[in-house]
């Protein structure tokens, strides 16, 4: 079902991002047969808060632009949002509407705010690649999804110092 674009009455502003948009059809079921990535998890800071992937169309333009926009023009956008989990190793599975090249990004939003926080959040991306304050090329983070569930491991980013990203150092 398509969603409408709606602009803030008269200010051609869009509207605040809703954490429920891109969910649709997002999650794998049980026994995920389709297209989809299966996520390892590794690198949390802690078990805090909520774990949020989405993925998006793997060019520099729709690469991590507003939700509201993307689906509004009828583009590739996908969520899945769970607690995250207290123990164990954390997979997490999103499904793609089709086989191909997609972008994705785990945020881990430790005060489950619904907004990235650069001080106190982690973040992370497909293939992995190294940080630096502006977001990295859809190309460097560029996953290709099979017809069936391909599985990756994206390794979380924290703030660390003034200057920069990295994993946690162990």
């Amino acid at each position: 079902m398509p969603v409408a674009l709606l602009l803030l009455a008269g200010t051609g502003e869009l509207p605040p991002s809703t954490p429920d948009l891109g969910k649709a059809g997002a999650p794998c079921r049980p026994g995920e047969t389709g297209p989809a990535a299966v996520i390892e998890v590794v690198g949390l800071r802690d078990r805090a808060g909520l774990l949020k992937v989405e993925l998006y169309p793997a060019n520099d333009g729709d690469f991590l632009a507003d939700d509201n926009v993307l689906i509004g023009t009828g583009k590739v956008f996908r969520r899945v949002e769970v607690r995250t989990p207290q123990n164990g190793p954390v997979t997490l599975c999103i499904r793609a509407p089709a086989a191909g090249t997609y972008a994705i990004s785990v945020l881990h939003d430790r005060d489950a705010n619904h907004r990235f926080g650069v001080s106190i959040d982690g973040i992370g991306f497909s293939r992995n690649p190294k940080l630096g304050w502006s977001k990295p090329a859809a190309q460097s983070v560029a996953l290709g999804i099979g017809p069936k569930p391909t599985r990756t491991t994206i390794v979380m980013n924290y703030r660390r110092g003034l200057f920069s990203f990295g994993p946690i150092a162990k």
